[in-house]
């Protein structure tokens, strides 16, 4: 196992609860993160885990094998598009799935996003192989409960979301409350990420000055990430939004990805 950033474990957690408890699950390229709650109540969670400890389990094995009354697996994309729910059709997802140009070693998902949009997204069958036990069914994209959870927080015209990853980073932006932009990209260092920041305010036609970057996920005030931001983007916040009951050492917006997970049903596989 990595070393695991964030771990919690409540008094009163007891896996002979288990069928009470909804297991989350937020899975990566290369690690996952979990989470067990009770209601909006968080009793434990680690961060960056190895994803052989998901696949493999060992140390876990016991949280990970307990059944749950509730699995909720966030899944990555490798290559994503969003499609418009009034043109979706399910006979098409084929025809969809060629824009994304898979390979065999990759699978496909159709899922819903938000009440508007599809996404149809590619993941490697490795990260697929290591959460089938827990039945493809209880998977969602990644990140339908941050999307969610932004969109239940009456987002203004003026506020760009960055849920920002240790090598990924999402950009999610509404007008007139409803969703009009969605992606998400790889970044090496803190110059890509303004690279990229910029690169979307610019397609939105959001001016840096009239513009508030909200930041949750892998991000510190003062970081070098966020100073780099800060040389093209004067206001700047951290994201304040709270899914779960957290304790104080759990920043909430680091945690705010996979706390919301809990906001998702599960989602149909294809």
């Amino acid at each position: 196992m990595n070393d695991h950033s964030n771990n919690y474990t409540d008094t009163s957690f007891n896996l002979y609860q288990a069928y009470s408890y909804t297991l989350l699950l937020q899975v990566e390229a290369s690690t996952f993160s979990y989470a067990v709650v009770n209601g909006n109540r968080l009793l434990v969670s680690a961060q960056n885990c190895d994803l052989d400890e998901l696949a493999h389990p060992k140390q876990l094995s016991e949280l990970l094998t307990a059944t749950y009354k509730n699995v909720i697996i966030g899944m990555p994309a490798v290559a994503l598009t969003l499609v418009p729910k009034p043109l979706f059709n399910e006979e098409f997802i084929a025809e969809f799935a060629r824009l994304l140009d898979v390979k065999e070693n990759e699978k496909v998902f159709a899922q819903t996003l938000d009440d508007q949009n599809i996404i149809i997204y590619k993941t490697k069958d490795e990260l697929v192989a290591a959460v089938e036990k827990f039945n493809l069914q209880n998977t969602v994209y990644t990140a339908q409960g941050w999307v969610k959870a932004i969109a239940n927080s009456n987002p203004p015209d003026s506020n760009l979301y960055v849920e920002v990853g240790k090598d990924n980073v999402q950009f999610l932006y509404f007008s007139a409350g409803k969703l009009r932009f969605y992606n998400a990209f790889e970044y090496k260092n803190e110059d890509e990420l303004a690279y990229f920041t910029s690169f979307v305010a610019e397609e939105l036609k959001l001016k840096p000055q009239q513009t508030t970057l909200v930041l949750s996920g892998d991000i510190a005030v003062g970081d070098k990430n966020m100073k780099r931001l800060g040389d093209f983007y004067p206001k700047i916040e951290i994201n304040g939004l709270k899914i779960l009951e957290l304790p104080g050492q759990i920043p909430s917006h680091k945690f705010l990805a996979l706390a919301a997970l809990s906001l998702c049903g599960s989602s149909e596989e294809h």
